[in-house]
């Protein structure tokens, strides 16, 4: 609020007083203006549609509603639109008490463990209490206020409950504070009880006020400047690890800059991919249980790690187990002192572009830059990968099915002759400077992760910190929403898996003709977690999508004796005509020939467009050589659990424990 006191009222409801509001909000980064929430999306229900439904219908030249299919997969839109704006924007997201509220909780959850920003407006159950027990009302016996929404506050970085209109006073501008922070940003929860959402109140006219909210860049300090380059200066094996971080502080050149200025190769997190777009000989790719063998082996040898915007966590490290050498020593840099201080790290806790210009300046004064062998070391690695990478990738080569492991089962007959990492080829070949790749959980983000060039502006936009199924088609329209240029390709990469888990926000992409297009690499199953299973247990079971080889019978007296498995052939399940049906332009697509000519025709489809292709089962990357902390079972009479079990074992003692 401004400091003027005119002693003007407006006299709105509570949902009109939040909407009129938000309209009004501006975000100021590297002297852009632009609007904080320029959307709301949403589905209506009793507990929101008289509130917040009256106040966008009135508003709706202010804002913008876009209506939805399922609300986690509109919050899922939200993070995907913030991501693709840098944090600088985002959405705000409302749904009804009761389920419609909880079916958030999961988006929310997203959104906070990747920093992104997100504005939640969930309906609540009656504040007054008078009407009993409504539709979706919990009644615990102990604690009279709670309500369903209380799910919330473990999973947001903000949470209000607005009792009386006069809270909005405070708790609007505390959470566009939190939603504009760099440091404490995530989803940001404003619970609206039905009742209060309606009630007016005399607000103060200078709340409604236009309000521009800075985008921080905390200056980094300078002898913690100076304790990172010395510590460089005494490195022979450097490395640096971006992550998310670079890329929303826009710090892309500045990392560039000292990668080069020091001779440094740089690896990158999943939330990092792309952090790099130029090409040379220090831009390497990723890291971790998806990175590629090559560049594992080069962690593992390096004496000086600097993360820079990332936490470190399971995946990147592969569960703290990559960093082999006994003298490796670690510095970060991060916006968060919490992160910046992971792994013992010497800390530069400021802003990534800031921090990074900073170092690189003290490093090109000093003339510092790794060792020439150390270079060598790093070029013989990426071309050692380089041919691996291309063949793996190759849609010219026809691929032997024979040789594909039956695992303990016969792997049962398709129609595929091309492999995933062959499509992944072909979207390779296909995409050009500004268009995305999204991809969230199973499979394709690893496969992207290790082999995807995010180079020269093809950006690639990966999820994993939530590893959460359901991300992609929704991220992918938030991404369109990002940047409508229709000369931009937006490509959502997801399994056959997660799909038939939620397609329906494509009925919303049809609605709005949002150009999105979905590949779809059909592999029958959830593939990468039964690779897992392959790896910790030796056995299929629950993971293929397979019929049941005999009536299952749960009720009568056969149902304490042996029941059949889910053994029998695939599952024929037409997901052109699932599609097709969601008004999506849908095709199938065989050969890498039938593939380039959809992709190449459909490019300027006003609309969704599902291409699905049938990939060849248990045919994965090449592997990335890191250990993973996933424990086989410690007791089993199977010989094959027992070598897993003692194969993990030894992995144990690579952990670091560093904090």
């Amino acid at each position: 609020m401004s400091n003027s006191r005119t002693g003007t009222t407006v006299r709105l409801t509570v949902a009109q007083a939040v909407i009129t509001y938000l309209a009004k909000q501006y975000t100021v980064a590297d002297g852009q203006r632009r609007r904080l929430i320029p959307a709301t999306l949403g589905i209506f229900g009793h507990g929101n549609v008289a509130g917040l439904g009256q106040a966008l219908d009135q508003l709706s030249d202010l804002m913008p509603f876009v209506q939805g299919r399922n609300e986690q997969s509109l919050v899922h839109l939200g993070s995907g639109y913030a991501k693709a704006m840098r944090r600088r924007a985002t959405l705000a997201i409302t749904a009804s008490i009761g389920p419609g509220a909880l079916n958030m909780v999961t988006g929310a959850a997203l959104a906070t463990v990747n920093r992104l920003p997100v504005l939640l407006l969930p309906g609540d159950t009656y504040a007054s209490r008078r009407q009993g027990p409504v539709l979706q009302q919990l009644q615990h016996p102990i604690e009279a206020d709670t309500t369903v929404n209380d799910a919330f506050r473990p999973v947001s970085r903000f949470f209000d409950r607005i009792n009386r209109p006069e809270q909005l006073l405070t708790a609007l501008p505390s959470a566009m504070r939190v939603l504009t922070d760099p440091v404490d940003t995530g989803a940001v929860v404003l619970s609206l009880p039905q009742d209060i959402q309606s009630h007016a109140f005399d607000f103060p006219a200078e709340l409604f006020d236009e309000r521009d909210w800075l985008i921080r860049r905390p200056p980094p300090d300078a002898e913690e400047i100076n304790a990172v380059a010395r510590m460089l200066t005494e490195a022979r094996r450097p490395i640096i690890i971006a992550g998310g971080g670079v890329v929303y502080s826009d710090a892309t050149e500045e990392l560039e800059d000292l990668a080069a200025t020091a001779g440094i190769p740089v690896l990158e997190t999943m939330a990092g991919k792309g952090a790099v777009q130029q090409r040379g000989w220090w831009q390497i790719g990723g890291i971790g249980l998806e990175g590629t063998p090559a560049n594992n082996d080069l962690v593992r040898a390096a004496d000086f790690v600097l993360t820079v915007g990332s936490r470190l966590t399971d995946f990147a490290t592969a569960s703290q187990s990559l960093f082999e050498n006994p003298d490796v020593r670690f510095a970060a840099i991060n916006v968060n002192a919490h992160d910046a201080n992971r792994l013992g790290a010497t800390a530069v806790v400021g802003d990534a572009k800031r921090a990074l210009g900073a170092l690189a300046a003290v490093v090109r004064s000093a003339g510092v830059s790794s060792p020439p062998e150390w270079q060598e070391t790093v070029r013989a690695a990426t071309a050692e990968w380089a041919p691996m990478r291309a063949a793996a990738l190759d849609p010219e080569t026809l691929f032997d099915i024979s040789s594909v492991p039956a695992d303990n089962d016969v792997v049962p007959a398709t129609d595929a002759i091309l492999t995933q990492g062959q499509v992944i080829g072909l979207l390779q070949e296909h995409a050009r400077p500004g268009d995305t790749i999204v991809a969230a959980a199973g499979g394709p983000p690893g496969d992207l992760q290790k082999v995807w060039d995010a180079t020269e502006g093809r950006h690639c936009h990966l999820e994993f910190g939530f590893s959460c199924m359901g991300y992609e088609i929704p991220a992918g329209i938030g991404v369109r929403l990002a940047d409508p240029d229709p000369d931009k390709r937006v490509v959502v990469f997801i399994g056959d898996g997660t799909f038939l888990m939620s397609p329906t926000e494509l009925v919303t992409a049809a609605l709005e003709s949002l150009a999105v297009t979905v590949v779809i690499p059909e592999n029958h199953g959830y593939q990468v977690i039964h690779r897992l299973q392959m790896g910790r247990h030796g056995r299929e079971f629950g993971n293929e999508f397979r019929y049941r080889s005999g009536r299952l019978d749960l009720a009568g007296e056969k149902a304490a004796e042996h029941q059949p498995r889910l053994d029998g052939d695939y599952l024929d399940v037409d997901l052109v005509e699932v599609a097709s049906g969601l008004g999506a332009r849908a095709i199938r697509a065989k050969t890498a020939d039938e593939v380039r000519t959809a992709l190449e025709q459909t490019r300027q489809h006003q609309g969704p467009v599902v291409i699905v292709v049938p990939v060849i089962p248990h045919v994965d990357l090449p592997g990335a050589g890191a250990w993973w902390d996933v424990a086989p079972s410690e007791v089993s009479e199977d010989g094959t659990v027992q070598r897993l079990r003692g194969e993990y074992e030894a992995g144990l003692g690579k952990q670091l424990w560093l904090g």
